[in-house]
């Protein structure tokens, strides 16, 4: 008896089989296409394949282009948003199908995480033209939360996939040039975590690879001549728990969780999966590789600041590009993403914790101006669910406190209380502007809905008062240095 789903029995019964895919490829026809020399086009150059891709029409003879249109009013937060192949919202169309995609195969902590991926993924065509290479942080409690599985997908849609577990770092700096990889890095908490070992050539690589013209230099060759090896490329790295602040800080995080009983999900077949994968692959080169000398150009408007904006600034371009809802839509996943990093941050990282729990024993303790060192270490080492009673050997002390604090420009002073007797003291002045960079009140914040909205620079800080200044959303998220 013949299977029914053999290649064989299907093309008898008049149905087309998809012609074997090897993952990390393009299909065979594809691949020809591809190493076709192209006609000439009357001077015109472009480093997209030379082929009509399905849903990517051609501008008819005499249709105005998208300079023609320069005069309108710009997409929200960017350039102008482009014509994708010709045909307005096509591009639009393309980045649905690829979320949709995505969507199918791994389950995303939120729909804003999946709207992150589907950017990520298809800025890795832009590289060229991006003056900053985000990092894709895919991390998870547990194994089995779809980390590896979310690689997998990424391997087959973005620019020049490196699929990685335990590379040297030589290997890696040799690949790397004008045109650079996509890095997957799996396992990453083998080379981050504590039995990682000798990687910090690799570690460095990773952290200096977030922003051009930041060579690595080695001594290579014969004559051992100094050569710089450059380090620019996108990069994504899963693994189980959180990777190294200098990582998270240049990343888009994406916290995978396990799937519920209810989630369900189609299973990852290299049979009919990769083709699909790669037919939208070769569809996002064919709209965005021509963007590359656009995009090099673009500045757009950007809802964060500082290395937020930095990382951010690539999905966004993409999203301006493709017009449409993705605007709107990869601005809100911009602010809603890194505001939760900033919570994350604000609870696992010591001192702003210290910050925030010291605001919370000023506000217990009312109007007071000051509180005894004594008094509110008292208070700080009682909360059950703090990490101050446990702190160095015996818990938190003066000491520690005043260490802990003096990063932020903050120390104890002598202080006079209602019975004139002095002590040292912490007066509540002190912590205004510690409190308003590294913790805003969230209650002090005023939600706005124009995403394209910044704040403006230069103003003068705010005088200490009872509602405390906030900075902006995806601001710095740890103390500064000593001062």
């Amino acid at each position: 008896m013949k299977d029914p789903t053999s290649p064989a029995t299907s093309k008898a019964s008049g149905v087309a089989w998809p012609p074997i895919a090897i993952p990390g490829q393009g299909l065979p026809r594809n691949r020809e296409e591809r190493t076709e020399p192209r006609p000439d086009t009357g001077g015109a150059t472009s480093d997209a394949p030379n082929r009509s891709t399905p849903g990517l029409r051609p501008a008819p003879a005499g249709a105005p282009t998208t300079a023609s249109d320069s005069a309108g009013d710009p997409a929200p937060g960017g350039p102008e948003a482009q014509d994708s192949g010709g045909a307005a919202g096509e591009g639009s169309a393309l980045l649905d199908d690829l979320r949709t995609a995505i969507g199918r195969y791994v389950v995303l902590p939120s729909d804003e995480a999946l709207t992150a991926v589907t950017l990520w993924g298809a800025a890795s065509h832009i590289q060229p033209g991006l003056q900053h290479a985000p990092r894709l942080a895919v991390v998870g409690p547990t194994k089995g939360c779809g980390k590896s599985r979310l690689l997998d997908i990424l391997y087959e849609t973005v620019h020049q996939p490196m699929m990685t577990v335990n590379t040297s770092p030589a290997v890696v700096f040799r690949v790397i040039g004008k045109n650079p990889p996509t890095l997957l890095v799996d396992e990453a908490d083998t080379i981050f975590g504590p039995k990682a070992g000798d990687k910090e050539d690799l570690r460095g690589l990773l952290n200096a690879g977030h922003q051009r013209n930041r060579p690595a230099w080695r001594i290579s060759g014969p004559e051992h001549k100094p050569t710089a090896f450059p380090t620019f490329a996108m990069a994504a790295l899963a693994g189980i728990g959180d990777l190294p602040d200098t990582i998270m800080d240049r990343a888009i995080v994406i916290r995978m969780q396990k799937r519920k009983p209810g989630e369900r999900i189609t299973p990852f077949r290299s049979r009919y999966s990769v083709p699909e994968l790669h037919a939208l692959r070769d569809r996002l080169a064919d709209w965005l590789v021509p963007q590359r000398s656009t995009v090099a150009g673009a500045v757009p408007k950007m809802p964060v600041e500082d290395r937020a904006a930095d990382t951010w600034e690539p999905l966004v371009i993409v999203a301006d590009v493709a017009g449409g809802h993705w605007p709107a839509r990869a601005r809100a996943a911009c602010l809603a993403m890194t505001r939760n990093e900033v919570v994350q941050d604000e609870q696992t990282t010591l001192k702003t914790r210290l910050l925030r729990d010291i605001r919370r024993v000023f506000n217990q303790e009312g109007g007071k101006e000051a509180l005894r060192s004594h008094d509110l270490l008292a208070v700080l080492i009682q909360d059950a669910e703090a990490p101050w009673a446990e702190y160095g050997t015996k818990g938190l002390n003066a000491y520690h406190l005043a260490n802990l604090l003096r990063d932020f420009g903050i120390s104890p002073a002598n202080y006079r209380f209602e019975n004139g007797r002095q002590a040292k003291a912490y007066a509540r002045n002190q912590f205004v502007d510690a409190w308003a960079r590294y913790c805003p009140d969230p209650a002090a914040s005023v939600p706005t809905t124009e995403v394209t909205a910044r704040p403006t620079r230069g103003r003068p800080p705010a005088p200490p008062s009872g509602t405390l200044p906030t900075g902006p959303p995806g601001g710095p998220t740890g103390p500064g240095p000593a001062r």
